[in-house]
Parts: structure tokens; sequence; C-alpha cells
């Protein structure tokens, strides 16, 4: 199926009447020029958030952690179960339209994000795990993602033979490439991850605003299709969902608390660039219209629900601190 059907194959099922109940999203024109430049911004800011993940990734943990794998396939397990499945029976439950669907799948089955590593440390968990399972689920998902997006997939009309895996896939290698990269920074050039760091996180800051800036002039006429009842709900059940799921089932199989609440934290957080990356080039505006910004309504309630739950811990942390965590990372 060539990138012109794969087009027609979503628009067909938006057209086609499977938007009852859930409103129109309508058609989004954007400049070409503007949609050039915020697809360009897009992938710069995809690969500078993962060359500064490689830097922070040390090969003899990564070793350590993979001799050992009991933490890792749990972690993998999680990711690649809960979050999918999540975002499958949300779809279905809240009867989203092609294109919500399409969006929302495409979310659930993205890799663990860089900020889970964030949320870890501030709910005292396993660093090394946290920084390996991001590592693992990005280099799992080359093969996962397209596998359970094409699955999911069959379970919505229209959506059968309508992702576009080619896209995903390169979006996929842009996402590995620049981590490999920071990975042998810091193994050759430990010097200069700090530097890296540094600078990565400056260009990221300037970029996402410019992204954000473009991206609010592309859709300012737009906007308040995305903010919808439906969206809203998935963007705040998915993270909150998984990170529930993730430490129950961490425990279950008998993880240590620190693991458990890693696991959490990397279970309900995605890889949110990836996310817009595919969103924004893999894509035609005419067709993804204002949804391209479901991962911005994703990583809010994200940020805001990992905070809560940190600030909750923190709070039962302080009442009756935890054997085990007196010692750990101390925030």
């Amino acid at each position: 199926m060539n990138v012109t059907e794969v087009y027609e194959g979503i628009t067909h099922a938006y057209n086609g009447g499977n938007v009852s109940g859930n409103g129109s999203m309508g058609m989004l024109n954007i400049s070409g020029p503007l949609n050039k430049v915020i697809s360009i911004l897009t992938i710069t800011i995809l690969s500078i958030t993962m060359i500064s993940l490689g830097v922070t990734m040390e090969l003899s943990k990564i070793k350590a952690h993979l001799l050992k794998p009991k933490g890792v396939a749990i972690a993998l397990l999680a990711q690649f179960c809960i979050m999918p499945l999540t975002a499958f029976c949300l779809a279905k439950v809240l009867q989203l339209d092609p294109v919500k669907a399409v969006t929302v799948l495409i979310c659930g089955c993205c890799p663990g994000g860089s900020l889970s590593s964030i949320f870890s440390l501030m709910m005292k968990g396993d660093m090394n795990l946290s920084i390996v399972m991001t590592t693992c689920s990005s280099i799992a998902a080359l093969a996962l993602m397209p596998l359970l997006l094409y699955i999911l997939c069959q379970g919505f009309p229209g959506l059968e033979n309508a992702v576009p895996f080619v896209g995903i896939i390169i979006a996929l290698v842009l996402t590995l490439a620049p981590c490999a990269i920071g990975i042998m920074i810091n193994h050759y050039k430990p010097n200069y991850s700090s530097m890296v760091k540094k600078v990565g996180l400056t260009i990221l800051l300037i970029s996402s605003i410019i992204v954000f800036v473009l991206s609010a002039i592309a859709v300012k006429d737009t906007i308040w299709m995305v903010l919808v009842p439906d969206i809203l709900c998935a963007a705040a059940l998915m993270p909150l969902i998984g990170y529930t799921l993730g430490y129950v089932m961490s425990v279950i199989c008998k993880l240590s608390p620190q693991c458990s609440r890693t696991i959490s934290m990397e279970t309900g957080c995605q890889n949110i660039q990836l996310c817009v990356a595919i969103l924004k080039v893999a894509f035609p505006p005419q067709v993804i219209g204002p949804m391209f910004l479901f991962p911005l309504l994703y990583i809010t309630f994200q940020c805001a629900e990992a905070l809560l739950l940190a600030l909750c811990f923190r709070c039962c942390q302080t009442a009756k601190p935890p054997a085990e965590d007196t010692e750990i990372y101390q925030w």
C-alpha cells in the first residue's frame, strides 16, 4: 500500500460516518513553509532529546542489568502490554473516531520517555534500571511498535491498512541513532557529557518554545477541537492507568519496592517527542488535523499525575520512611 492510499484509508474511514457522537475534528490547512519548519524542528527536538539521554547512559551499567534481566523484562512487558492495551480499551470505550483512535494508539505504543528518569529520582527509584529500561524500550520499539499498531488497528474499521508503518520505522531509527551517539560520547569522551547535556537542554528549550508558538499559530482556529471530553479523558486516564498497573505488575512479580516504583514511572511515561514526530511527519496536516497536539495534552497529565504521586510518596515517607530507601538517592 502506497502513501497516498494510506492517507486515503484514514480520510475515507473518517468521512464514512464513524464520527457520530464525537464531533468532527475538521481539516487543518497549514501553509507549506510553516508545516516544513514545524516538522524540521520536531525532528531536531527528538534528536537532541535522545542525544541528551544517551550521554547519561553507561555501558557497564547497561551490561550489569542485562546480565540480570528480570527487572528489565518485567518493565518491557509492562511498557508494551499495559500501555497499548490501555490505549486500545480507551479508544473502544470512548468510541473514538478513526483519526482520534490512531493518535491514541500511536501514543500508547510508544516506548518509554526520558522524563521517567526524573520521576524515578523523585520516587527514589532505581536510576540505573530507569535509564536501561528507557534504552531497551527504545530499541524494542523498532519491532514491537509497528507490530502492536498493526494488531490493534485491526479492531477499528478503516484502520486495518491505514497506518504508515514505513514512516514510523524511520522515526524510530532516527530516535536510536542520536541515542547511540550520546552513548558513544559518554563512553569515549566522558568529559564532554556534561557540556553536551547543558547545550542540548538549551537548544531543546528554545526549539520547544518555537514549535509551541508556531503550532499555536497553525491551529489557532481549530485548537478547541482537541479540547473535547473524550480526548481529555483519554489523555488523563492513560498515564494514570500506566503508573498504577505498572506498579501492581511489579509487586505481583515480587520486585523490590524501589524497582516497582521505577517500573511504575517507566510504564506511564511515554516518549512524547517521538509521538509528536510520528504524528507530524508521518501524517499530512489535512489528515491528522489538530490531533497532533494530543501528545501535549498527554504530557501535561503525565507530569501532573507523576508529581502528585511523588508528593504522596514523600508525605508517606516522611511519616514512616521505608527501611530500604533511607540511604538511596536523597532528593
